[in-house]
Protein backbone atom coordinates (compact mmCIF):
# COMPACT_ATOMS: atom_id res chain seq x y z
CA UNK A 1 0.00 0.00 0.00
CA UNK A 2 1.64 3.24 -1.23
CA UNK A 3 0.42 5.63 1.24
CA UNK A 4 2.14 3.08 4.03
CA UNK A 5 5.49 3.80 2.39
CA UNK A 6 5.02 7.67 2.72
CA UNK A 7 4.13 7.65 6.16
CA UNK A 8 7.19 4.90 7.18
CA UNK A 9 9.63 7.37 5.29
CA UNK A 10 8.54 10.71 7.22
CA UNK A 11 8.59 8.81 10.34
CA UNK A 12 11.84 7.27 9.85
CA UNK A 13 13.24 10.82 9.28
CA UNK A 14 11.46 11.98 12.32
CA UNK A 15 12.67 9.34 14.58
CA UNK A 16 16.05 9.52 14.02
CA UNK A 17 16.08 13.45 14.56
CA UNK A 18 14.28 12.72 17.60
CA UNK A 19 16.73 11.37 20.16
CA UNK A 20 19.32 13.44 21.36
CA UNK A 21 22.43 13.61 20.45
CA UNK A 22 24.35 15.94 23.54
CA UNK A 23 25.75 14.38 26.63
CA UNK A 24 26.09 11.81 27.98
CA UNK A 25 26.22 10.09 24.86
CA UNK A 26 26.06 6.84 26.60
CA UNK A 27 22.56 7.31 27.58
CA UNK A 28 21.24 8.23 24.05
CA UNK A 29 23.31 6.33 21.54
CA UNK A 30 21.56 2.99 22.67
CA UNK A 31 18.31 4.50 21.76
CA UNK A 32 19.64 5.36 18.13
CA UNK A 33 20.52 1.91 18.24
CA UNK A 34 17.61 0.44 19.26
CA UNK A 35 15.39 2.58 16.31
CA UNK A 36 17.67 1.84 14.04
CA UNK A 37 17.45 -2.76 14.08
CA UNK A 38 13.60 -0.94 12.09
CA UNK A 39 10.64 -3.16 12.33
CA UNK A 40 7.54 -2.18 10.31
CA UNK A 41 6.57 0.44 12.54
CA UNK A 42 2.78 -1.07 12.46
CA UNK A 43 2.00 1.00 15.76
CA UNK A 44 3.17 4.98 14.94
CA UNK A 45 1.84 4.43 11.09
CA UNK A 46 -1.86 3.47 12.88
CA UNK A 47 -1.71 6.55 14.20
CA UNK A 48 -0.62 8.43 11.33
CA UNK A 49 -3.41 6.67 9.15
CA UNK A 50 -6.21 7.13 11.77
CA UNK A 51 -5.53 11.42 11.73
CA UNK A 52 -5.88 10.74 8.07
CA UNK A 53 -8.73 9.27 7.60
CA UNK A 54 -10.53 11.61 9.73
CA UNK A 55 -9.60 14.24 7.42
CA UNK A 56 -6.42 15.98 9.38
CA UNK A 57 -3.05 15.92 7.39
CA UNK A 58 -1.65 13.13 9.03
CA UNK A 59 2.03 15.24 9.64
CA UNK A 60 -0.17 16.73 12.64
CA UNK A 61 0.33 13.07 14.21
CA UNK A 62 4.04 12.64 13.92
CA UNK A 63 4.69 13.96 17.50
CA UNK A 64 2.41 11.66 18.87
CA UNK A 65 3.15 8.44 16.61
CA UNK A 66 6.77 8.94 17.64
CA UNK A 67 5.74 8.57 21.24
CA UNK A 68 3.59 5.53 20.40
CA UNK A 69 7.05 3.91 18.79
CA UNK A 70 9.31 5.26 21.47
CA UNK A 71 7.41 3.81 24.19
CA UNK A 72 6.65 0.17 22.38
CA UNK A 73 10.67 0.20 21.82
CA UNK A 74 11.03 1.30 25.83
CA UNK A 75 8.71 -1.81 26.29
CA UNK A 76 11.00 -4.26 24.31
CA UNK A 77 14.61 -3.20 25.69
CA UNK A 78 12.96 -4.02 29.53
CA UNK A 79 11.42 -7.36 27.89
CA UNK A 80 14.65 -8.09 26.33
CA UNK A 81 16.25 -7.37 30.02
CA UNK A 82 13.83 -9.62 31.77
CA UNK A 83 14.20 -12.41 29.34
CA UNK A 84 17.67 -11.97 29.23
CA UNK A 85 17.22 -12.13 25.10
CA UNK A 86 20.85 -12.02 23.63
CA UNK A 87 19.26 -11.08 20.31
CA UNK A 88 16.29 -8.62 19.08
CA UNK A 89 15.37 -8.70 15.25
CA UNK A 90 19.04 -10.94 15.02
CA UNK A 91 20.99 -8.11 16.22
CA UNK A 92 22.61 -8.07 19.90
CA UNK A 93 19.91 -6.65 22.55
CA UNK A 94 20.68 -2.86 24.08
CA UNK A 95 21.77 -4.50 27.60
CA UNK A 96 23.91 -7.36 25.74
CA UNK A 97 25.81 -4.77 23.65
CA UNK A 98 26.16 -2.17 26.27
CA UNK A 99 25.23 -3.43 30.08
CA UNK A 100 22.14 -3.91 31.78
CA UNK A 101 21.99 -0.67 33.90
CA UNK A 102 22.22 1.39 30.60
CA UNK A 103 19.71 -0.92 29.34
CA UNK A 104 17.77 0.09 31.93
CA UNK A 105 18.49 3.97 31.95
CA UNK A 106 17.99 3.96 27.76
CA UNK A 107 14.51 2.53 28.33
CA UNK A 108 13.46 4.96 30.85
CA UNK A 109 14.99 7.69 28.61
CA UNK A 110 12.82 6.50 26.05
CA UNK A 111 9.94 6.82 28.28
CA UNK A 112 10.33 10.25 29.00
CA UNK A 113 11.37 11.01 25.51
CA UNK A 114 7.77 9.65 24.47
CA UNK A 115 6.00 11.30 26.81
CA UNK A 116 7.68 15.19 26.09
CA UNK A 117 6.22 14.33 22.35
CA UNK A 118 3.05 15.20 23.70
CA UNK A 119 3.89 18.79 24.73
CA UNK A 120 3.65 20.24 21.20
CA UNK A 121 -0.21 20.10 21.56
CA UNK A 122 -2.84 22.76 22.78
CA UNK A 123 -3.98 21.64 26.30
CA UNK A 124 -7.17 19.58 25.36
CA UNK A 125 -5.53 17.50 22.94
CA UNK A 126 -2.53 17.35 25.72
CA UNK A 127 -4.44 15.80 28.28
CA UNK A 128 -6.63 13.44 26.25
CA UNK A 129 -3.55 11.88 24.75
CA UNK A 130 -1.20 11.88 28.43
CA UNK A 131 -4.81 10.38 30.14
CA UNK A 132 -4.79 8.11 27.44
CA UNK A 133 -1.04 7.23 26.83
CA UNK A 134 -0.61 6.16 31.15
CA UNK A 135 -3.63 4.23 30.71
CA UNK A 136 -2.35 2.29 28.07
CA UNK A 137 1.63 2.08 29.61
CA UNK A 138 0.36 0.86 32.95
CA UNK A 139 -1.93 -2.12 31.19
CA UNK A 140 1.20 -3.11 28.98
CA UNK A 141 2.95 -2.92 32.72
CA UNK A 142 0.22 -5.26 33.63
CA UNK A 143 -0.24 -7.64 31.09
CA UNK A 144 3.95 -8.28 31.11
CA UNK A 145 3.06 -9.38 34.86
CA UNK A 146 0.19 -11.61 34.07
CA UNK A 147 2.64 -13.07 31.66
CA UNK A 148 5.79 -13.71 34.15
CA UNK A 149 2.87 -15.18 36.42
CA UNK A 150 1.95 -17.29 33.82
CA UNK A 151 5.59 -19.03 33.87
CA UNK A 152 5.05 -20.02 37.58
CA UNK A 153 1.16 -21.29 37.39
CA UNK A 154 0.39 -25.01 36.85
CA UNK A 155 -2.78 -23.63 35.65
CA UNK A 156 -3.64 -20.84 33.12
CA UNK A 157 -7.70 -20.22 32.53
CA UNK A 158 -8.10 -18.69 28.50
CA UNK A 159 -10.16 -16.33 29.86
CA UNK A 160 -7.04 -14.88 31.93
CA UNK A 161 -4.98 -15.46 28.87
CA UNK A 162 -6.59 -13.57 26.64
CA UNK A 163 -7.06 -10.46 28.77
CA UNK A 164 -2.76 -11.24 29.38
CA UNK A 165 -2.49 -10.00 25.47
CA UNK A 166 -5.45 -7.73 25.16
CA UNK A 167 -2.72 -5.89 27.80
CA UNK A 168 0.14 -6.87 26.72
CA UNK A 169 -0.14 -6.02 23.10
CA UNK A 170 -3.69 -5.14 22.08
CA UNK A 171 -4.03 -2.07 24.20
CA UNK A 172 -1.26 -0.03 22.67
CA UNK A 173 -2.75 -0.81 18.88
CA UNK A 174 -6.07 0.36 20.00
CA UNK A 175 -4.26 3.29 21.67
CA UNK A 176 -2.43 4.25 18.25
CA UNK A 177 -5.49 4.52 16.66
CA UNK A 178 -7.41 6.24 19.33
CA UNK A 179 -4.59 8.90 19.71
CA UNK A 180 -4.84 9.89 15.62
CA UNK A 181 -8.03 10.18 16.03
CA UNK A 182 -7.12 12.57 18.91
CA UNK A 183 -5.17 14.97 16.89
CA UNK A 184 -7.59 14.98 14.24
CA UNK A 185 -10.09 15.91 17.05
CA UNK A 186 -12.57 13.48 15.72
CA UNK A 187 -16.13 13.08 17.46
CA UNK A 188 -15.75 11.31 20.80
CA UNK A 189 -18.04 7.97 19.50
CA UNK A 190 -15.22 7.99 16.87
CA UNK A 191 -12.11 7.83 18.95
CA UNK A 192 -13.99 4.98 20.81
CA UNK A 193 -14.75 2.88 18.06
CA UNK A 194 -11.56 2.75 16.27
CA UNK A 195 -10.11 2.01 19.88
CA UNK A 196 -11.86 -0.65 19.71
CA UNK A 197 -11.25 -1.49 16.01
CA UNK A 198 -7.38 -1.47 17.12
CA UNK A 199 -8.35 -3.86 20.45
CA UNK A 200 -9.65 -6.28 18.37
CA UNK A 201 -7.02 -6.56 15.46
CA UNK A 202 -4.69 -6.46 18.70
CA UNK A 203 -5.63 -9.84 19.80
CA UNK A 204 -5.82 -11.43 16.39
CA UNK A 205 -2.99 -10.29 15.71
CA UNK A 206 -1.00 -11.95 19.12
CA UNK A 207 -3.34 -14.87 18.37
CA UNK A 208 -1.95 -15.36 15.04
CA UNK A 209 1.18 -14.92 16.54
CA UNK A 210 0.90 -17.79 18.85
CA UNK A 211 -0.59 -20.08 15.68
CA UNK A 212 2.17 -19.15 13.65
CA UNK A 213 5.01 -20.24 15.97
CA UNK A 214 3.64 -23.57 15.52
CA UNK A 215 1.97 -23.76 12.17
CA UNK A 216 3.70 -20.92 10.40
CA UNK A 217 6.04 -20.76 7.09
CA UNK A 218 10.09 -20.61 8.43
CA UNK A 219 10.74 -18.85 5.57
CA UNK A 220 7.92 -16.03 6.28
CA UNK A 221 7.52 -15.87 9.93
CA UNK A 222 11.19 -14.37 10.94
CA UNK A 223 11.07 -16.47 13.76
CA UNK A 224 12.20 -19.96 14.85
CA UNK A 225 9.35 -22.58 14.02
CA UNK A 226 8.32 -24.45 17.51
CA UNK A 227 10.02 -21.42 19.72
CA UNK A 228 7.21 -21.47 22.33
CA UNK A 229 7.08 -25.20 22.35
CA UNK A 230 10.79 -25.16 23.08
CA UNK A 231 10.20 -22.41 25.80
CA UNK A 232 7.23 -24.51 27.22
CA UNK A 233 5.13 -20.95 27.31
CA UNK A 234 1.11 -21.88 27.86
CA UNK A 235 0.11 -20.30 24.62
CA UNK A 236 -4.06 -20.30 23.19
CA UNK A 237 -3.15 -23.61 21.23
CA UNK A 238 -1.54 -25.09 24.34
CA UNK A 239 -4.59 -24.04 26.65
CA UNK A 240 -6.86 -25.24 24.08
CA UNK A 241 -5.30 -28.10 24.06
CA UNK A 242 -6.06 -28.48 27.70
CA UNK A 243 -9.85 -27.59 27.05
CA UNK A 244 -10.39 -29.64 24.55
CA UNK A 245 -8.24 -33.13 24.07
CA UNK A 246 -8.64 -36.45 25.83
CA UNK A 247 -7.07 -37.08 29.17
CA UNK A 248 -4.22 -39.21 27.38
CA UNK A 249 -3.67 -36.07 25.23
CA UNK A 250 -3.66 -33.58 28.15
CA UNK A 251 -1.21 -35.84 30.37
CA UNK A 252 0.94 -36.53 27.22
CA UNK A 253 1.44 -32.59 26.95
CA UNK A 254 2.04 -31.90 30.51
CA UNK A 255 4.63 -34.79 30.11
CA UNK A 256 6.08 -33.02 27.31
CA UNK A 257 6.04 -29.82 29.10
CA UNK A 258 7.75 -30.75 31.54
CA UNK A 259 11.16 -32.13 29.76
CA UNK A 260 13.90 -30.13 28.10
CA UNK A 261 15.91 -32.26 25.92
CA UNK A 262 19.30 -31.38 24.30
CA UNK A 263 17.42 -31.92 20.94
CA UNK A 264 13.90 -30.44 21.11
CA UNK A 265 12.89 -31.37 17.39
CA UNK A 266 10.95 -34.49 18.55
CA UNK A 267 9.64 -32.61 21.15
CA UNK A 268 8.05 -30.02 18.31
CA UNK A 269 6.86 -32.45 16.48
CA UNK A 270 4.79 -34.39 18.97
CA UNK A 271 3.55 -30.95 20.50
CA UNK A 272 2.35 -29.88 17.08
CA UNK A 273 0.80 -33.47 16.51
CA UNK A 274 -0.87 -33.12 20.07
CA UNK A 275 -2.43 -29.44 18.73
CA UNK A 276 -3.63 -30.79 15.81
CA UNK A 277 -5.13 -33.85 17.21
CA UNK A 278 -7.01 -32.32 20.31
CA UNK A 279 -8.66 -29.90 17.74
CA UNK A 280 -7.13 -26.67 19.31
CA UNK A 281 -5.06 -25.56 16.14
CA UNK A 282 -8.65 -25.25 14.91
CA UNK A 283 -9.84 -23.50 17.76
CA UNK A 284 -6.81 -21.65 17.52
CA UNK A 285 -7.73 -20.43 13.57
CA UNK A 286 -11.72 -19.78 14.81
CA UNK A 287 -10.80 -17.42 17.57
CA UNK A 288 -8.10 -15.54 15.26
CA UNK A 289 -11.01 -15.48 12.37
CA UNK A 290 -13.38 -14.28 15.14
CA UNK A 291 -11.49 -11.45 16.48
CA UNK A 292 -10.76 -9.94 13.04
CA UNK A 293 -14.53 -10.29 12.12
CA UNK A 294 -15.19 -8.08 15.25
CA UNK A 295 -12.48 -5.33 14.35
CA UNK A 296 -14.10 -5.65 11.03
CA UNK A 297 -17.68 -5.19 12.64
CA UNK A 298 -16.42 -2.80 14.90
CA UNK A 299 -14.65 -0.73 11.09
CA UNK A 300 -18.56 -0.68 9.86
CA UNK A 301 -20.07 1.57 12.62
CA UNK A 302 -17.68 4.02 12.04
CA UNK A 303 -18.79 7.80 10.46
CA UNK A 304 -16.26 7.40 7.79
CA UNK A 305 -16.79 7.89 3.98
CA UNK A 306 -16.59 3.88 2.27
CA UNK A 307 -13.06 4.86 0.67
CA UNK A 308 -11.78 5.90 4.07
CA UNK A 309 -13.51 2.72 5.73
CA UNK A 310 -11.56 1.08 3.34
CA UNK A 311 -8.06 1.88 3.82
CA UNK A 312 -8.82 0.51 7.55
CA UNK A 313 -10.19 -2.39 6.03
CA UNK A 314 -6.95 -3.37 3.89
CA UNK A 315 -4.86 -2.29 6.80
CA UNK A 316 -6.11 -5.43 9.04
CA UNK A 317 -6.30 -7.62 5.88
CA UNK A 318 -2.41 -7.35 5.23
CA UNK A 319 -2.13 -7.19 8.74
CA UNK A 320 -3.13 -10.47 9.10
CA UNK A 321 -1.51 -11.46 6.35
CA UNK A 322 1.49 -10.30 7.74
CA UNK A 323 2.22 -7.87 4.78
CA UNK A 324 2.38 -4.99 6.34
Amino acid sequence: MQYLTSYQEVLEKELRDSIPTHEPTSLYTPISYMLSLGGKRMRPILTLLACDVFNKDFKAAIPAAKAVELFHNFSLIHDDIMDNAPLRRGKTTVHERWDLNTGILSGDAMLILAYQLFESYPPTIFRQLAELFSKTALQVCEGQQYDINFEKKDEVHIELYLKMIEYKTAVLVGAALAMGAIVAEAPEKSKEEIYAFGRYLGIAFQLQDDYLDTFGNPETFGKQIGGDIIENKKTILYLKTLELGSEEQKQELLQLSSINPDNPTDKIVAVTELYRASGAEEATRNEIASYTRKAQDVLKTLDLSEDKKQLLYQFSEDLMRRSV
